[in-house]
């Protein structure tokens, strides 16, 4: 996952107001790895609060995203493959490990899966 496409995450969630509507209710502190690299991010009723950068000790989190670097660039791109096109397909693929308490992830599964697409490049229209 490249630095710079998780840095402007918050920017992108924050600034898309439908997006904060529909995570209202959602609470949560997780982790996504990419590799060696690891980032918790904090989401206070559908706005992301931090991202913070490892590496951590003993981080606390409710939940786990973790894939390898090359999973993240095959998703992070504006029209990704197949397999690499959607957060569940990386799991039923196992190339997306998701550890620990699944339940927020499930019961919020669009939410995360826009927060997600917003580390894909912008697509201007003319």
């Amino acid at each position: 996952m490249a630095d710079p496409n998780i840095q402007q995450l918050a920017e992108r969630v924050n600034s898309d107001a439908w997006l904060v509507h529909r995570g209202r209710y959602l609470d949560v502190r997780f982790l996504v790895a990419s590799g060696t690299d690891q980032y918790v991010i904090e989401i206070h009723k559908g706005r992301i609060d931090s991202i913070e950068h490892g590496p951590f000790v003993m981080p606390r989190w409710t939940f786990a995203m973790k894939a390898e670097p090359d999973v993240w660039e095959k998703f992070c791109v504006s029209h990704p493959a197949p397999r690499f096109h959607d957060l569940m397909a990386l799991i039923r693929f196992k190339t997306l490990l998701l550890e620990g308490d699944q339940h927020p992830f499930m019961a919020n599964l669009l939410y995360f899966k826009d927060v997600f697409a917003c580390l894909r490049p912008l697509e201007i229209s003319l």
